[in-house]
């Protein structure tokens, strides 16, 4: 069994679409060119609602949908490229790397967002950031997030 190993975990609590999507907007303006973010959660958890908001604060004006059909979006912000991937129609890493994942996951001019980054998280970089939504129970649009950001390395028990 393999534990990841982070060395910041932060805890978020949301009570709207727009106040997640505001947050993801300041924290865009944070993130370097090269980053991988990596979106882990339940169908309508958020994960697109927060791109959402983090395409923004790259200077994104297009609207950012789920690219779930069509697998790879590709978006011009202000000073870098968002690549938002949507991992849901996929088996695993080996079906990511053969649609040309690898550049993806090296992004020299952008950022990559992937959803549903659970799927290949065996070929994630180990400097990706990792993002888990949650639903809170009882509130219909309030959401959590986790983010784990600077993974360490991956250990074996």
């Amino acid at each position: 069994m393999s534990v990841r190993k982070y060395a910041d975990r932060k805890r978020y609590f949301f009570l709207s679409v727009e106040e997640t999507q505001a947050f993801a907007a300041d924290y865009a303006t944070g993130i370097p060119p090269g980053s991988v973010i990596a979106l882990i959660g339940d169908l309508g958890t958020g994960k697109t609602t927060f791109t959402q908001g983090f395409a923004r604060g790259l200077g994104i004006t297009e609207q950012v949908g789920s690219p779930t059909f069509k697998i790879v979006s590709e978006y011009k912000g202000d000073h870098l490229i968002l690549y938002h991937v949507d991992c849901y129609r996929l088996k695993n890493g080996a079906d990511f790397l053969n649609i040309g994942g690898e550049t993806l996951l090296n992004p020299d001019n952008g950022v990559t967002v992937i959803e549903w980054a659970d799927i290949i998280e065996e070929i994630l970089p180990a400097e990706a950031i990792v993002i888990h939504f949650s639903r809170i129970p009882g509130k219909v649009d309030q959401r959590g997030i986790i983010i784990e950001e600077h993974r360490d390395e991956i250990i074996s028990i």
